[in-house]
C-alpha cells in the first residue's frame, strides 16, 4: 500500500525569496544593508536559538559593519528585510564533542546554540530555511577553497554563492551530492529498519546511499538495498527530498516493496543490524519515544523521520 508524506521534511522547508539575481547586485545590496538581518553560525555549525527550539535568534546587521563583511552569505529576502549570515569561531572550540550527541536536547526560553540536527525539526518554517541555507553554504565554503582544476586558492563572489580561482579564473558554485533514501516495506504491516555501525544501540533508520556516476535514482535504490540487506526490491516510488548539509547531501526519498521472508545479508561494515518491525511499534515509537524497547527512530530534523511517521499513519 503506497502512501503520500504528511507533510515537507523539516529541513525542505523555507520562508524566504532566496533571491538569486540580488546576490550580485551590489548597488540594491547597500540600499538593503541597513534593515538586513544577520545570522551567526559557528565553526561547530550551531546558531544561537531561542523560545524553546522554534525561533533563530537574528541580530542587526549594521551591527557588523556599514557595508556587508567579506565572509558574509546572502540567504534570501522578505518584505524589504534581507538575510545573512556569518560565520564565527566557537566559544569552545578547542572542546569539540568528539562523538556525536544522539538525544534531543533540553530545550529552553532562553537562547540556545544548538545545530540543525537538535533544532531542525522544532525551528518555523523561515528559521528552518534560514538556517539550513547558511549550514550548507559555510560547509561548501570550507570543502572548497582550492580550485580543483588548478590547486590555486579559491575567492568567493555573489555574495557567497560563487568561488572563481585566484589562478585559472575557473568559476565554480554549491555542490551537492545526491543520495537515495528509502522507506522498504511489505506492501502491508512492516517496514523494514537498519542500524549503522557507529549508530547506538537500538538506534534505527531506514537505508539509504549515494547515487553512483552514470546511475538513475531508481537504480540506486534497488542496487543500495541490495548491497546493504540482500533483499531484491520493486514498485519504487518517489516521495520527497530534502536537503541535508553534513555535508552537502540532497536526500531523495522513496519508497518500496520487498518480501519479508527473503534472508536478511548486511553489508560488512556498513549495516550493524536490520530488522522487519511492525507498523503499530512504529507508531508508538514516535509517539513516545523509548516506549518500544530496542526501537529507537531517526530523529524529527531527517527526511527519515517524515517518512516512518507517514508510513505509519497512512492506515
Amino acid at each position: 500500500m503506497s502512501f503520500e508524506l504528511v507533510g515537507l521534511p523539516a529541513l525542505s522547508r523555507f520562508g524566504v525569496d532566496r533571491c538569486e539575481p540580488l546576490r550580485g547586485d551590489e548597488e540594491k545590496l547597500a540600499a538593503l544593508w541597513p534593515k538586513a538581518r544577520m545570522l551567526v553560525v559557528d565553526t561547530r555549525g550551531r546558531t544561537l536559538i531561542a523560545d524553546r527550539g522554534t525561533r533563530v535568534v537574528d541580530r542587526p546587521a549594521l551591527e557588523f559593519g556599514d557595508q556587508p563583511p567579506v565572509n558574509a552569505v546572502l540567504l534570501g529576502e522578505q518584505d524589504g528585510v534581507a538575510w545573512f549570515a556569518v560565520l564565527m569561531p566557537a566559544v569552545e572550540e578547542g572542546e569539540v564533542p568528539s562523538t556525536r550527541v544522539w538525544g534531543p536536547p533540553e530545550l529552553s526560553d532562553e537562547p540556545q546554540w544548538l545545530d540543525l540536527r537538535q533544532a531542525g525539526a522544532t525551528l518555523d518554517d523561515t528559521s528552518a530555511g534560514l538556517f539550513t541555507t547558511a549550514a550548507a553554504l559555510f560547509q561548501w565554503h570550507r570543502l572548497a577553497k582550492y580550485c580543483a582544476k588548478c590547486g590555486a586558492r579559491t575567492v568567493l563572489e555573489k555574495s557567497g554563492w560563487a568561488s572563481v580561482c585566484s589562478g585559472c579564473e575557473r568559476e565554480e558554485y554549491p555542490r551537492t551530492d545526491s543520495a537515495v533514501i528509502c522507506l522498504v516495506h511489505d506492501g502491508a504491516d512492516q517496514v523494514l529498519v537498519a542500524r549503522g555501525p557507529e549508530w547506538p544501540e537500538g538506534r534505527f533508520s531506514v537505508l539509504a546511499g549515494f547515487v553512483e556516476a552514470g546511475e538513475s535514482l531508481e537504480a540506486c535504490v534497488a542496487r543500495e538495498i541490495s548491497e546493504e540487506v540482500g533483499v531484491a526490491v520493486r514498485d519504487i516510488r518517489y516521495l520527497g527530498s530534502q536537503p541535508w548539509p553534513f555535508p552537502r547531501s540532497l536526500m531523495i526519498g522513496f519508497e518500496a516493496v520487498a518480501d519479508p521472508a527473503e534472508p536478511l545479508r548486511l553489508a560488512e561494515g556498513e549495516i550493524a543490524e536490520a530488522k522487519w518491525v511492525s507498523r503499530a511499534d512504529v507508531r508508538k515509537a514516535i509517539d513516545e519515544p523509548g516506549s518500544v524497547p530496542g526501537l529507537g527512530l531517526a530523529g524529527g530534523a531527517s527526511i527519515a523521520f517524515r517518512m516512518l511517521q507517514s508510513w505509519s499513519r497512512s492506515v
